[in-house]
């Protein structure tokens, strides 16, 4: 279908479909976004004016019942992920959903399910976009022994901020939004699979500094006990281990500091002044340096220029399909289990 023009409709019009989404899906030759949901329809005729769409609709089974339509870009919060891809997936239509895949496990795997039954459609989650500058550079290096063999992995994640319980209730402090998610630890994860494979274990201690918040109407609501302190240690499936604390509540926390540690090699992802930076040192050397990245390793956002070509059999999906997601919802819940249970937690999970 290489020639063929695809027809897009878009459901939800949250930040990155605004963003990215819209504008570069209707910028690729052949491509035409044709239908826009949100949340209610004059918010879907105010997007659709704004991006030029034709056709904006109250209601997103609108959508997916338009046999016009080839594909859908889901944009919700995670709570409505499963449902969407699988009722769009049933109509014969390509999917890209929004991450987090979804708000736990069992809904990613009925979604990779889903999938499956029709694998003609291409099925694929917007990845973790942070570190895909620097993915390549440090897959090479750890392949190429530049580390020896992997010690483990340790990084510390987060806004910066004192505890605030006066900001607006965000939508990922709402677990009916959300789910399992929590902070940005699963983005985080599912960006170190990418260097160092997959899970084993993990055991996980956490707690929820900040338990209410004012919402949107400035009543108080409980953040639902979702995390905001969390350290998580994994076992992974190729040797060595990760630690990740992730963190809302820490002043003058780092953004980022992920340090990839090896017997003859250390590695840190740093962020410095809002940009991330690689380092490197070796056995032997006087101190780390900074790893000039080749023009030809140096990744960047592309998901809806993968997701198009996908479609017309020009390239594979790499960032991110339904198995990947799956493992790093199955990361993200047990997680969960081992902060209720307080016991390690084995994965895969089923």
């Amino acid at each position: 279908m290489t020639m063929d023009t695809i027809r897009i409709g878009l459901i939800g019009a949250g930040a990155n479909t605004r963003l990215h989404h819209a504008p570069k899906l209707a910028a690729i030759e052949g491509v035409e976004v044709v239908a826009v949901a949100n949340r209610s329809m004059a918010s879907s005729a105010r997007f659709a004016d704004e991006f030029d769409i034709p056709n904006p609709v109250e209601n997103w089974i609108d959508i997916i019942d338009d046999e016009d339509i080839d594909a859908v870009c889901i944009g919700t919060w995670p709570y409505m992920h499963s449902v969407l891809t699988i009722a769009a997936l049933e109509s014969d239509k390509h999917v890209l959903v929004e991450a987090r895949m979804a708000a736990n496990s069992s809904e990613a795997h009925a979604m990779l399910d889903a999938s499956k039954e029709s694998p003609h459609l291409v099925a694929q989650i917007v990845p973790a976009p942070h570190t895909l500058a620097f993915d390549q550079q440090i897959i090479d290096m750890i392949s190429d022994g530049y580390l020896g063999d992997l010690i483990g992995v340790d990084a510390r994640i987060g806004t910066g901020n004192f505890p605030n319980w006066d900001s607006e209730l965000h939508w990922r402090e709402r677990r009916d939004y959300s789910g399992n998610n929590i902070m940005t630890m699963g983005i985080w994860t599912e960006a170190m699979m990418r260097w160092i494979g997959d899970y084993s274990s993990v055991s996980a201690v956490g707690h929820t500094v900040v338990k209410h918040k004012p919402d949107a109407d400035g009543r108080r609501r409980s953040t639902g006990n979702i995390p905001d302190y969390v350290d998580v240690v994994a076992e992974l499936e190729a040797g060595g281990q990760l630690h990740i604390q992730v963190s809302n509540v820490s002043g003058f926390g780092p953004a980022a500091d992920v340090w990839i540690h090896g017997t003859e090699g250390t590695l840190r992802l740093v962020s410095e002044g809002g940009n991330l930076a690689l380092y490197g040192g070796q056995r032997g050397d006087a101190q780390m340096s900074q790893v000039n990245i080749p023009a030809d390793k140096v990744g960047g956002w592309r998901v809806e220029e993968e997701f198009i070509n996908a479609i017309r059999g020009i390239e594979p999906v790499t960032h991110t399909d339904f198995t990947t997601g799956v493992k790093y919802m199955e990361f993200t819940d047990a997680v969960a289990h081992s902060l209720k249970l307080g016991e390690k937690v084995g994965l895969p999970l089923s």
